[in-house]
């Protein structure tokens, strides 16, 4: 019917809007309604007419059903109007929407075509799911969908990893990627992936000639700059300086290596600054030789880090630049000189030996000989220079009649000559014509070749018989001295004796003949002394231990004498047993030693002596010194000048008496082993401040000036800080004491090898060689100079305390250059022993 729409149109009709279904659903209430009123219409109009007939006949509710059926009448007429229009605006609508919907069907039918084109293919993400839309052919991938997105079985690795990290970003990130990957068979493919809403699309497309020329040209241009990118990366990470060049010469670019060597910063520093790493010569000689070649190589050499090194250059030029690098070869030239070095200090050395050395190479030629070599054969040095071969050499020594004749000449030269091709060294005995035997040693080489040596035995066996002759001498040598020797083979029996043996220890001759059985000797030695050292010489000569071990000792014969002998294990199992009189020296020994032991009574005499007056002067002196001070503050009246002199003599000098006791008494204290260090963390400039406030008045008396020099001391140390301090006292006291006036007194502290060291120096007259040897004897002052005497106890004090330190003492000292006084320490002494020994 005219103004309905079909089923089917009405369900394609994507293009219906929301308020034309309003309108068909208003058209069919209309119609509903005429037709519920359409069936009284024939009575009404019956009704109606008669009305008109008779116009006042009408009834009430004849009016009424009159004035009903006009109003209804009116409203179907309104109602009929209003569909009319309705249903013309309906078709007007519908005829535009078969027309949009036939204009979206020829585009679906546009993108169907365009979609299902060859030589391409589609992959569609839509929204949030997960497996993709798989559309369009591509000739160069497969046609199963499961094997076309398993991308690693028909592309290459390295392609198949680029476009799966590509796909993941894009639908992840939305990030759009072009690229050129290439099949397992050789094919390439240009990949887009694009993204628009929530939709994810990457196309396949198939490269025509020119554009797989273009791709390849890419995918060539990929793979230069990932090389170029790897080629940079190597050379920044090579110790080897590396640069380039443009064609005006200036440098364009350096590597890691090259800005290193010039100091500076980065590479890109080094290029901008163009800080050159060879001097202006270096640079020039590169440039004229580029002039007759592209190519330069050369050593060249600079200063790097304060060091001058030798580098191998290489530098190419071209026409838009050049480049080069430099390889360092210091140390390769270092070892080749040291290897020359050696080779050269070898053949000095072959070169001085008697023995006669030939060195030739794997072809036989000869490469070296000494002097003992040409002496020997008595060649020419220019023969032996030409470097003749082996074979050449041996005939010319027999033809100059030097070798023995051999009965088969060839087969013996064939067997010297197997030397080179053997791997154990051949060894063989000439007998010259001129009486002269040797012993031939051929030594095969890694290299291949053979290093002959010729021992000349003929001294050699001259020598033999003249030891015969040598053995006999000795036996009376032996015979005639007035130590007592007697051998003993392993069986314990006599192999030989002398006279002075047998008369030492007072035996017959004939039990001291060779084959006499040790245990005879001991057994007739057994009375002659009160500890018998035969028993342990028995075990000596006959035991079987694999440790054979020399001794000595002395035993006390019953007549007095006193004997020293000694065990000495000879080769094959002998014991050699010496005996000598040592009488006379055993008792000047022992009177040494008695006077020995006097002495150390003595000085511990001394010792509990000083320790002992050392503690009884401490309370009087105390108390002088207390009455001093009382009268120096004339608390007990008042004091003329003279009485003031009186009392400040007196409390200096019981001053310096109460250093000098305290000094004895450190020193008991040291000697009694019961001075304990206090270590802790000494600040320097503190206690070095403070030691030269003690003794800075006195050198202000003589113009004498004191100068300190921490520059190079660290901050602390660990040490007993009382016990320091007393030792910078002692030495500035005793600078102080020779220094000439108005001269300088140096106090230096610096860091050594050591440790710490503290030194003084005054410009005194220097400490005699004689006086040194004694300079750290207690109770012995030395003047040689100085302004007065003192106790001899300051540098006594200074060697202990720092000895307690583990810290050591040394003097410089010159007629005429002052002395230097050294106490060097530890920075943190380890194991502080509790006294000095």
């Amino acid at each position: 019917m005219p103004g309905v729409f079909p089923l089917g149109t009405e369900k394609s009709g994507t293009g219906d809007t929301e308020d034309s279904t309003r309108k068909r659903r208003r058209g069919l209430a209309v119609s509903t309604l005429l037709a519920t009123v359409a069936w009284p219409a024939a009575a009404l109009a019956q009704q109606v007419e008669a009305a008109l007939v008779h116009p006042f006949s009408m009834t009430t509710g004849e009016v009424i059903q009159l004035s009903l059926f006009l109003g209804i009448t009116g409203a179907a007429m309104l109602s009929a109007i209003l569909l009319i229009r309705e249903r013309t605006r309906t078709a007007a609508e519908n005829v535009e929407l078969r027309g949009r919907v036939a204009e979206l069907d020829s585009a679906v039918q546009r993108s169907d075509a365009l979609l299902n084109l060859r030589d391409q293919r589609i992959l569609v993400w839509f929204g949030d799911t997960r497996k993709p839309e798989l559309v369009g052919t591509l000739a160069e991938a497969p046609e199963d969908r499961a094997t076309f997105l398993a991308f690693g079985r028909w592309l290459t690795p390295r392609s198949a990893a680029q476009i799966e990290r590509a796909i993941a970003d894009l639908r992840e990130q939305r990030q759009a990627f072009d690229l050129v990957i290439e099949t397992t068979k050789g094919s390439l493919l240009e990949i887009q992936g694009r993204s628009a809403a929530n939709n994810v699309a990457v196309k396949f497309i198939s490269l025509a000639q020119a554009r797989r020329e273009h791709a390849e040209l890419r995918l060539e241009y990929q793979q230069l700059r990932r090389d170029h990118d790897n080629l940079l990366g190597l050379l920044h990470s090579i110790p080897t300086p590396v640069w380039l060049r443009g064609p005006e010469g200036r440098l364009s670019w350096v590597n890691k290596a090259y800005a290193d060597a010039v100091e500076a910063p980065d590479a890109l520093a080094a290029t901008s600054e163009g800080l050159e790493l060879f001097g202006t010569g270096a640079r020039e000689q590169i440039a004229r030789d580029h002039l007759s070649s592209p190519i330069f190589a050369g050593g060249l050499s600079t200063v790097i880090g304060g060091d001058r090194r030798v580098f191998a250059v290489t530098d190419y030029a071209g026409r838009e630049g050049s480049a080069g690098f430099a390889h360092d070869i210091s140390d390769a030239e270092a070892a080749r000189t040291e290897h020359q070095r050696t080779l050269r200090g070898h053949a000095e050395t072959l070169d001085r030996l008697n023995t006669a050395v030939a060195i030739f190479d794997a072809s036989q030629d000869l490469r070296f000989y000494n002097r003992a070599f040409q002496k020997l054969w008595e060649l020419d040095a220019g023969f032996l220079d030409s470097n003749p071969d082996n074979t050449l050499l041996l005939d010319r020594l027999r033809s100059e009649g030097k070798l023995a004749e051999q009965p088969e000449w060839r087969r013996w030269k064939e067997n010297l000559l197997s030397a080179y091709r053997s791997v154990e060294p051949l060894e063989d005995i000439w007998h010259l014509p001129d009486g002269q035997t040797l012993r031939v040693v051929g030594n095969p080489q890694a290299d291949g070749g053979v290093t002959w040596v010729f021992e000349n035995l003929t001294e050699k066996i001259s020598l033999e018989s003249r030891y015969n002759t040598a053995v006999r001498v000795q036996g009376v040598t032996l015979d005639n001295l007035a130590e007592g020797v007697a051998v003993f083979g392993s069986d314990g029996r006599v192999r030989l004796s002398n006279p002075a043996f047998a008369s030492l220890w007072g035996l017959p001759e004939d039990l001291v003949q060779a084959g006499t059985h040790i245990s005879a000797i001991r057994a007739a030695c057994q009375s002659l002394t009160r500890f018998n050292p035969w028993s342990d010489l028995a075990a000596a000569a006959t035991g079987f231990d694999e440790e054979r071990r020399d001794g000595r000792g002395q035993v006390e014969l019953n007549n007095g004498n006193i004997l020293s002998y000694a065990v000495v294990h000879l080769p094959n199992g002998q014991l050699m047993t010496t005996f000598f009189d040592v009488t006379d020296s055993v008792n000047v020994e022992r009177m040494l030693k008695e006077r020995n032991e006097a002495l150390e009574r003595t000085d511990r005499l001394k010792n509990d002596f000083i320790q002992h007056v050392s503690y009884e002067l401490r309370s009087p002196l105390t108390n002088i010194i207390g009455f001093a001070e009382l009268l120096g503050q004339e608390t007990a009246g008042p004091l003329n000048q003279r009485q003031r002199d009186y009392v400040e003599h007196i409390a200096s000098s019981s001053s310096e008496l109460e250093t000098i006791v305290d000094d004895i008494i450190d020193l008991a204290t040291v000697d009694a082993g019961m001075m304990e260090l206090s270590v802790s963390e000494v600040p320097i400039e503190r206690i070095v401040h403070s030691a030269a406030e003690v003794v800075t008045e006195r050198m202000r008396e003589h113009g004498i000036a004191l100068e300190i020099d921490l520059r190079n001391a660290p901050a602390t140390f660990h040490a007993d800080e009382n016990r320091v301090r007393q030792i910078l006292i002692n030495l500035l006291n005793n600078a102080a004491n020779f220094a000439p006036d108005n001269s300088v007194v140096k106090l230096v502290c610096e860091r050594d090898a050591a440790g710490l060291a503290f030194s003084v120096h005054d410009d005194g007259p220097g400490i005699p060689p004689d006086v040194l040897d004694g300079i750290f004897r207690r109770f012995e002052p030395r003047a040689n100079g100085g302004r007065r005497r003192g106790a001899g106890l300051g540098l006594s004090i200074v060697k202990s305390f720092v000895g307690l330190h583990h810290g050591s003492v040394e003097f410089q000292t010159d007629k005429g250059c002052g002395t230097t006084v050294i106490c060097r320490f530890p920075m943190a002494p380890e194991g502080i022993r509790a006294a000095a020994e």
